[in-house]
């Protein structure tokens, strides 16, 4: 979060290995300022296998949509879209509609035109965001009723399965609160 406040400043923080691609070359285009990608330690699984148009651009893009009737939509960048897809593994089985929207870029994204930002992150579902980072800012996309997922402390060090279990970043975690909050 500290990174994304900084004027001028492109930071992308990509999924997987075609994200990486993508948000490479939009940081090689841009003249105008520094860009950042935020990268991963963590052997992260390809969840991507579509080539050509750079989904990136947009600086978020629907991942997957929902199968039944949308209620959720799930807003992750990183390392945390894998935690995403499970999530609306888990939902979806209950039969409650979920998409997963990727965002490498919140600059790319604020962008856009209203018509696209709203077909993506729409008002009338509950928007949930999660970042292995802080919470703050994402209420931008979520709106105030919507749930953020994240660490909003410092310090704690370990492995990173551990750190997501303590920090309630899992799926067994957010899809009972999920499921709680549309009640």
């Amino acid at each position: 979060m500290s990174l994304r406040v900084m004027p001028n400043l492109d930071v992308y923080r990509p999924c997987d290995t075609i994200e990486t691609a993508e948000c490479w070359a939009l940081a090689l285009e841009k003249t105008d300022g520094p860009s950042l990608l935020a990268l991963s330690r963590q052997n992260l699984p390809q969840l991507r296998t579509d080539g050509g148009e750079n989904r990136s651009a947009k600086g978020a893009y629907r991942l997957l949509a929902a199968e039944a009737e949308r209620q959720v939509v799930l807003i992750a960048t990183g390392s945390e879209v894998e935690i995403a897809v499970a999530i609306r593994t888990e939902l979806e089985a209950r039969g409650i509609g979920t998409d997963v929207v990727s965002m490498p870029s919140w600059e790319r994204f604020d962008a856009q035109s209203a018509e696209y930002r709203d077909d993506i992150l729409p008002h009338h579902v509950l928007r949930v965001s999660i970042e292995a980072g802080t919470t703050m800012g994402w209420e931008r996309y979520t709106g105030i009723a919507g749930m953020r997922f994240g660490i909003d402390g410092f310090g704690a060090s370990g492995p990173a399965p551990a750190l997501y279990e303590h920090f309630g970043l899992t799926a067994a975690a957010i899809v009972p609160q999920i499921v709680a909050a549309l009640a």
